[in-house]
């Protein structure tokens, strides 16, 4: 899961944060799994329950979508991809159309068990390029080797029907542009908002403008809609589906709308549907404090690291470092201007994996040295998946945008909003948030309010779910997937034990072979088991 930015309207940082990223990770063994009663898996994985592949009763104008021929055809050494049609408006069958595109890694054996179905989070990133650039360093060659692994790029994503707001260079502005028209250190808090507010409403401007009315369509619920109509036309009677960071969210609201189509289903980093945006980034702001005071007690235990003495003292430095930025602004080799914006980006970059742990000291390393700022900006391009030469590899931060407006409700009472960022200030021991720290500006000046309403997942009657959580995860809390768990009626979690963000990817055996096993015998892990 990801966490919205917003265009710096001052030289300070405007922390609209859904910080995410994960920190160190430990390893433990396991205790005894347990098989489930009866197997319970869809598209043939030992699924023996009468179950229509069409739902019954669909109105013509909607069953029509779910007639149509997947033309699957090879797209690179051993992918095939296809185009599927879904209605813009899953309540209206006779709107305009959209476009959904697919991948598939063929199961190695060449004798599927069925069919899973993946989503990598966001919300906003991209389905295929996960599995078509991803999936044999993901998932164990025994899962391959039983099932096609699918990939879909959900509608206002990628290859599909996309959103579309800015240019590369516009998104350069968004992410990176400095107005210097006001000074952070004298400026109001009104001027400051105003300043953020009118910056968020072009960039509102820009999407509906670019996008066009799929503006109003890419919530997570029709994309659930969307997962069901695919499962239908790859011939599964159930879905099976494995969702990481926002994925869980999909497959969460799929097991409620669905519940009589669940085959198994892994949700790994689960997020809880009823917090608010406010709830989010608080509950990963103070998760992202602990995962920097991680990183930097290890880096204290090396010769290599830029900082000395405590984590306090460390952490003192880095905003130190992050306000000066901020006053002088230094320049990168290609322009750009330094921010504690860029800073914070870097950091919670390089929290993503401990792996980009030295990444982050060398650039924190090198702009104390020498002055040059090339290693933050490293880190956070990477993080906005921007190339050396300027241009965007997607468009995952505009879909991120438009789904998170749509799925949560905007807060708009002052006191409210006054209180949440100043909870949010207390939160975190990296940066500087000011009035504007809280980032529900932007949702604020969207074309198409929200009107989800945050309700708890039950899924009445679905078949078993696998719900994974590490305990260290700051980017989805552990408590989230303890708070899914109890939510679904069929839930078992699975607990790792460690740091990081999500646990199947880790390649932990405990956990890869829990997972497997489930996916692909029915086996579902005992409860209670830690990892």
């Amino acid at each position: 899961m990801t966490r919205p930015t917003t265009r710096r309207a001052t030289t300070r940082s405007i922390r609209a944060s859904l910080l995410t990223g994960a920190a160190v990770f430990l390893l433990s063994g396991c205790t005894l799994v347990t098989t489930l009663a009866g197997g319970g898996s869809g598209g043939g994985g030992g699924q023996t329950e009468d179950v229509d592949v069409i739902p019954t009763g669909l109105d013509p104008s909607i069953q029509t979508f779910y007639e149509q021929d997947l033309g699957w055809d090879e797209c690179g050494s051993g992918l095939e991809c296809a185009t599927a049609e879904a209605p813009m408006d899953w309540a209206d069958g006779t709107s305009e159309q959209i476009e959904l595109a697919m991948v598939k890694v063929p199961a190695s054996s060449g004798n599927p068990i069925g069919t899973i179905f993946t989503n990598p989070g966001g919300p906003g990133a991209s389905g295929v390029s996960f599995v078509r650039d991803s999936a044999q360093y993901v998932f164990t060659p025994e899962l391959m080797e039983d099932f096609d692994i699918v990939g879909w790029d959900p509608r206002g994503v990628g290859e599909s029907s996309a959103v579309e707001c800015r240019d590369d260079a516009g998104m350069d502005e968004w992410f990176y542009g400095v107005d210097e028209n006001l000074d952070p250190d004298t400026a109001t808090d009104e001027q400051i908002i105003a300043e953020v507010t009118a910056n968020s409403k072009e960039f509102a401007d820009d999407c509906l403008e670019n996008t066009g009315a799929l503006l109003e369509f890419v919530d997570t619920k029709s994309t659930v809609q969307d997962l069901d109509l695919l499962r239908a036309l790859v011939g599964d009677p159930k879905v099976n589906y494995f969702g990481f960071s926002y994925g869980t969210d999909i497959g969460a609201q799929y097991i409620d709308m669905f519940p009589e189509t669940v085959g198994r289903v892994v949700l790994d980093g689960a997020t809880d549907p009823t917090l608010s945006t406010f709830e989010v980034v608080l509950a990963q702001q103070g998760a992202f404090g602990e995962a920097t005071r991680t990183y930097l007690e290890d880096c204290l235990t090396t010769t290599s690291c830029p900082f000395t003495g405590t984590v306090d003292e460390a952490i003192a430095k880095i905003n130190t470092l992050m306000a000066e930025a901020d006053d002088t602004l230094p320049v990168n080799a290609d322009g750009r201007k330094l921010t504690s914006g860029v800073i914070d980006t870097a950091i919670s970059s390089a929290l993503y994996n401990n792996q980009s742990w030295p990444y982050l000291s060398d650039a924190f390393a090198t702009f104390e040295t020498a002055g040059d700022p090339a290693g933050f900006f490293a880190l956070s391009d990477s993080y906005y998946g921007r190339g050396p030469d300027g241009t965007y590899a997607d468009n995952m931060f505009e879909a991120f945008t438009a789904i998170n407006c749509l799925d949560y409700p905007v807060e708009t009472d002052p006191a409210k909003i006054a209180d949440f960022n100043r909870q949010i200030a207390e939160s975190t021991p990296i940066g500087i948030p000011g009035p504007e720290a809280l980032g529900d500006t932007t949702c604020q000046q969207w074309a198409f309010p929200s009107t989800n309403e945050l309700a708890p997942v039950t899924g009445a009657g679905a078949d078993p779910v696998l719900v994974i959580g590490t305990t260290g995860d700051p980017a989805t809390p552990y408590a989230w997937a303890e708070a899914v768990t109890e939510q679904l009626e069929s839930a078992t979690l699975l607990t790792f034990e460690g740091e990081g963000h999500l646990a199947y990817t880790q390649g932990d055996s405990c956990i890869t072979g829990a997972v497997d096993a489930y996916f692909i015998d029915g086996t579902m892990p005992a409860e209670g088991l830690v990892c």
